[in-house]
Order: structure tokens, then sequence, then C-alpha cells
């Protein structure tokens, strides 16, 4: 069954502020996700100190203390 009297207009107009407040969700949740995606690059996993590091302009390995 379908409703008896239907104005898309009308129900557009009503729908409105929920579907700025969820358009508004989204774009909140597009930020927080890309400030985590930034954080995450920006915090590095690097290596701790390796037992031997290579001296890139020569290729000679040094023994870290």
């Amino acid at each position: 069954m379908s409703a008896p009297d239907t104005d898309v207009k009308e129900q557009e107009h009503r729908h409105r502020p929920s579907l700025w407040g969820m358009a508004i969700a989204v774009a909140f949740a597009a930020i927080l996700l890309v400030l985590l995606t930034s954080w995450i690059f920006f915090q590095g996993n690097d290596p701790d100190e390796a037992e031997a590091q290579v001296d890139g302009r020569t290729g000679e390995v040094e023994q870290v203390e």
C-alpha cells in the first residue's frame, strides 16, 4: 500500500533539517578520518636503533653501541 496523499515538496521541506544533520555528520567523520590518517602518517614507525647502521654516503657498516 502506498500513502494516499504524498506531497514530495512538503516532505522535502520537512526532512531538510535531518538531511543537513546527516550531511554535517558525514563531513565531520571525513575530517576526523583525514586527521587520523595524517596523525598516523606523521607519527611514523621509525625503527629503533639497529645493531648496525649503513652510512649512506660511503656504504660502510657502522656498529652502534
